[in-house]
């Protein structure tokens, strides 16, 4: 008996109390968040009837007044309403927006129609938005009425304006922000509407007045487009401000379509990126003639990790033009002018090189389609000048000078070279190869292995190339032998010849590169010299690997180290006709288009 009477005197254990702890909790969370639900659907409901009471009670003061003052002071038609109002009721303060229409009824004709409305004001559409910021949960409350005039029609004294708003495609683009303003009128006008769903706007009984409208239509993720008044840079515009006459519609369009992007990235052939590179940015579309004022013409700048992203732009013709004091452009890819679509998002790479004035880039297209044509010989010639043959679509790695010397394994500096046999002479004459003299007397051979070089991303070699091709006879035939190494590591070299084996080698300038070295991103050259006699050798000036890459600008070809003058353009392509053009060089650059035609 004790023991029962202590077991009844213990009371509740800890977890026992925690447990009904958290039970009160959750049940008194979920009566408290009911209760503030439900009052806030009561707040919502008595702002919601608030706001249409307030609505009904601008529809009362309008049916109350003259049928010449239902408009909007300052707007179409004008009235003694306001258009923007904050109104308190209760504890809320309310916006309240009154938009007035004139509109032409078709059931008598309309205005410039079968039959003609002289009198196209037939009633006015009446809007009363509602809006709350204060309130929770609050929606806009729109409500719309007509007013109608109590006597016969009689001829109007106003015009109308309509304004259609049209994408690239020419369809209609709905629900598009117009803005309509008139400041030669008193009061001053000004209109900020939409688009209906034919994306028109229809202002009636308009006042007249010549070149008195500024209309401008833009919508969220659009292009813009506007009417211009006369300036001193743009005395001329294309699209002047418009005009409304007597009894007569005044329709004029303007065409908008969601903007684009340009991500741009300045790089040399061999696809490394140039930081701060100057340049402009021109459309083609024109909002002023005589002389032309481009809609769009802008400075920019790649950053320091050469890239740089424009938006916002419009659809249109863009034509990069460098700027910079330090490089010349020797490339676009795409190739200009550039054509932007509407919402898109188009890279862009401005291929650059360090100024050599004059230079001259030559671009190719194709007569049928317009694009880009690679693979075409073009040689430059001028008397008393060394012609030169490139072809279009190709970049090259070229080296000129080996007096800088041996044990440079990656070519950072372009006057080095990887080792040699101690045979070849690198500074006689000045930056070129031959072989030594040892008492007089060349040596019968001697090997170079040049530093590695990289085109940028993995590339297709086309040709090797040197100078000068013609050799001493005495010095044998072949005097002069290359092999190449490709890779894609920078660190494996297997030099080969133009069979793809190690036993051939490269004896013709403007050689094919066997295909084995195709999709590569580094290369190395290996040079040998030979002598039959030791009276004469062969020497090297130049040397050059033709490539197609990443960035490699389509359908183009570069000329610089040029002087001033004009010049002979021979260009061949198989199944085309061949094209034989005279280019005055003037400038320190300049670019030149050639048309080719299929045979």
């Amino acid at each position: 008996m004790l023991k029962q009477n202590r077991k009844l005197q213990k009371g509740f254990s800890l977890v026992e109390l925690l447990v009904g702890v958290t039970v009160f909790t959750v049940i008194c969370v979920a009566v408290y968040s009911s209760y503030v639900s439900i009052f806030g659907i009561i707040f919502t409901s008595r702002s919601k009837l608030e706001a249409v009471n307030l609505a009904n009670e601008q529809f009362e003061i309008i049916r109350n007044l003259p049928y010449a003052q239902v408009g909007v002071y300052g707007s179409i038609p004008s009235g003694v309403l306001a258009y923007n109002q904050n109104i308190v009721r209760g504890a809320s303060t309310f916006n309240v927006i009154t938009t007035i229409r004139n509109v032409d009824d078709p059931f008598d004709g309309t205005l410039g129609g079968i039959p003609n409305d002289l009198s196209p004001s037939d009633f006015k559409l009446v809007e009363i938005e509602i809006n709350c910021a204060s309130c929770k949960n609050f929606k806009p409350t729109i409500l719309t009425t007509r007013v109608a005039p109590k006597n016969l029609e009689t001829a109007s004294t106003n015009g109308a304006l309509f304004v259609r708003v049209f994408d690239a495609n020419g369809n209609a683009v709905p629900d598009a922000s117009v803005s309509i303003t008139n400041s030669t009128n008193n009061p001053p006008i000004t209109i900020n509407d939409t688009t209906n769903v034919n994306g028109m706007l229809q202002v009636v009984d308009a006042p007249p007045g010549i070149n008195a409208y500024d209309i401008i239509v833009t919508k969220s993720g659009y292009s813009s487009d506007r009417t211009n008044a006369p300036t001193g840079g743009n005395p001329n515009p294309t699209r002047p401000l418009a005009t409304v006459a007597l009894q007569q519609v005044t329709q004029i369009s303007f065409t908008i379509d969601r903007v684009s992007t340009f991500n741009v990235s300045s790089v040399t052939q061999t696809c490394n990126l140039v930081s701060n590179i100057d340049f402009n940015l021109k459309g083609n579309k024109l909002v002023g003639n005589t002389p032309n004022v481009l809609k769009y013409d802008q400075d920019k700048f790649t950053n320091a990790s050469g890239v740089i992203s424009i938006s916002s732009l419009e659809w249109d013709s863009y034509v990069f033009t460098l700027e910079d004091t330090l490089f010349d452009i020797i490339g676009w890819n795409p190739i200009s002018p550039i054509n932007l679509l509407p919402n898109s998002t188009q890279s862009v790479q401005l291929v650059v090189a360090p100024k050599n004035p004059d230079t001259l880039v030559v671009t190719v297209t194709d007569a049928a389609t317009g694009l880009p044509l690679s693979d075409v010989d073009v040689t430059l010639s001028k008397t008393g000048f060394t012609s030169v043959t490139s072809a279009t679509g190709q970049g090259f790695i070229n080296q000129t000078d080996w007096s800088g010397g041996g044990g440079q394994a990656t070519s950072t500096d372009l006057t080095k070279y990887f080792s040699s046999n101690g045979n070849i002479e690198n500074n006689l004459p000045a930056g070129d190869l031959s072989l030594k003299k040892v008492l007089g007397e060349f040596v019968s051979s001697g090997v170079l292995e040049s530093s590695s070089f990289d085109a940028g991303s993995p590339s297709n070699f086309q040709k090797i190339l040197w100078t000068p091709i013609g050799q001493p006879v005495g010095a044998g035939t072949p005097n002069v032998r290359f092999q190449i190494a490709t890779n894609n590591d920078g660190g494996t070299w297997n030099y080969f010849g133009p069979d793809g084996t190690v036993g051939t080698y490269y004896t013709t300038s403007n050689q094919n590169i066997n295909a084995i070295n195709n999709s590569k991103q580094y290369l190395r050259y290996k040079l040998f010299l030979d002598t039959a006699a030791t009276s004469t050798a062969p020497n090297i000036s130049d040397i050059s690997f033709t490539f197609t890459s990443l960035c490699t600008p389509p359908g183009q070809v570069l000329f610089d180290g040029l002087g001033a003058g004009t010049y002979d353009l021979s260009l061949v392509r198989t199944g085309y006709v061949t094209q034989n053009v005279s280019v005055d060089v003037t400038a320190p650059w300049q670019s030149f288009d050639v048309v080719m035609t299929a045979n």
